[in-house]
């Protein structure tokens, strides 16, 4: 009797043991799909990283411009020791006067950033009778190398249509005045030449509204000098233009540029230049 109570709590012990071991199993095979879902939601749980800034992807557009300015030239020059002498060329007699001319310019731009430069070379003259010396006879040449410079950021508009930057650069100079006076009954002239150059930083603006999809408008301000070179240097141009194709156009204005320069020791005889230069101005421009 004692045997067979041994054997028969050896058989619960042994069935007690299996029962265990299934459960185990099926517990580990429950948990193991249960730990591999917990993977996602523990993922889901980082926050995603931030998006990074667009990049600019507009490419550079480039504009070159030609363009003839019918250019007056009024003010006061003065060279080496002869006495500072008024200049007044009216751009009706620009053809007259006028010996020799280039003007150009180029503006390279992208959605950000916009970069000018502009060229122009002239050479005026101008003869007229001293009324004051009895008849007398002045002649005056002045030749002008000027080269603009400016890079511009362009600030938020809220338009499509409508570009503003903010500009700062330099200006160079270079002029050479001649002054020739010859007195009443007199074989002997007195004249006398010189060069001069300087270099202006300068601040600015440049604006270009789009009426529609063929006219638009240009504005190009700046001011400079600031006894840097010149004791004050401003140029303003405003016009109109047509785009005939999408690489043509043709523009309509007006152009001034002032500068106000003397020299060091100017009342021993140096260089004077006092003077504004400004007429309309007739562009062509080709787009690339």
């Amino acid at each position: 009797m004692g045997n067979m109570a041994r054997h028969a709590a050896k058989a619960v012990r042994r069935r007690a043991r299996a029962i265990g071991l299934s459960c185990a199993l099926a517990f580990l095979g429950l948990a193991r799909p249960a730990a591999a879902a917990d993977i996602p939601a523990a993922a889901a749980d980082i926050p995603a990283a931030p998006p990074e800034p667009p990049v600019s992807t507009v490419a550079w557009e480039y504009q070159l411009s030609l363009y003839g300015w019918a250019t007056s030239l009024t003010g006061d020059i003065g060279v080496r020791n002869l006495p500072t002498t008024a200049i007044d060329i009216p751009f009706s007699q620009v053809l007259k006067d006028l010996n020799g001319a280039f003007m150009g310019s180029l503006l390279a731009s992208n959605d950000r950033w916009l970069l000018l430069a502009d060229v122009v070379f002239a050479r005026l003259s101008e003869t007229r009778a001293v009324s004051t010396f009895g008849g007398s006879e002045l002649d005056a040449e002045v030749t002008q190398a000027i080269a603009t410079g400016a890079i511009g950021y362009r600030l938020p508009t809220g338009r499509p249509d409508f570009d503003f930057a903010i500009t700062g650069g330099a200006r160079y100079m270079s002029v050479k005045g001649t002054l020739s006076f010859t007195p009443v009954a007199s074989p002997i002239g007195i004249s006398a030449s010189q060069r001069q150059w300087w270099i202006d930083p300068t601040v600015g603006f440049f604006a270009h509204w789009e009426l529609n999809d063929k006219w638009f408008v240009n504005a190009i301000a700046d001011i400079g000098g600031f006894g840097v070179g010149s004791r004050l240097s401003s140029t303003g141009y405003a016009g109109v233009g047509y785009m005939w194709t999408t690489s043509f156009s043709t523009a309509l204005g007006y152009r001034y540029l002032y500068e106000d320069y003397e020299g060091e020791g100017a009342k021993t005889g140096t260089f004077r230049y006092n003077t504004t230069m400004h007429g309309p101005v007739v562009a062509l421009a080709w787009r690339f």
